[in-house]
């Protein structure tokens, strides 16, 4: 399991020059758990990896506040090694793209999701981690 330190520094490398503006929580939900919001929320009846939920404060009233990524670490280590890849990088990829989804890029068509995931290379590719779409055999 990464430390929160971790976490904080995949969280910065997603923000760039908004580290100093922006406040962002992660939050380590169980299966069970992960599955009701996911559920609740997106009507997946599933324990997903990473959920993005935005902050959207009164009009008016700015905030330094994004919103929560809720990462599901049960799922997150299922994944990594379905996927062959390593725990911390599976995880740090989870939380660059829930920060992306906050800042509001999405990956709904395949020019958005290109433009994502362009972005998640770069990011991850500085703390030396390979490319997360790549297929490993």
């Amino acid at each position: 399991m990464p430390r929160a330190d971790s976490f904080g520094r995949w969280v910065a490398a997603a923000l760039g020059g908004r580290k100093s503006k922006s406040e962002v929580t992660v939050v380590l939900f169980d299966t069970r758990n992960a599955r009701a919001m996911n559920r609740e929320f997106r009507g997946k009846d599933y324990a997903t990896n990473v959920l993005s939920f935005p902050f959207e404060p009164m009009p008016g009233h700015p905030s330094r506040f994004l919103g929560d990524l809720v990462i599901c670490p049960s799922v997150v280590l299922r994944e990594a090694k379905a996927q062959k890849k390593r725990v911390r990088d599976h995880f740090a990829h989870l939380t660059v793209h829930g920060v992306l989804h906050l800042l509001g890029h999405d990956h709904g068509n395949t020019a958005a999701a290109e433009k994502m995931e362009r972005l998640e290379r770069r990011i991850l590719a500085g703390f030396g981690i390979a490319d997360p779409y790549e297929i490993r055999e």
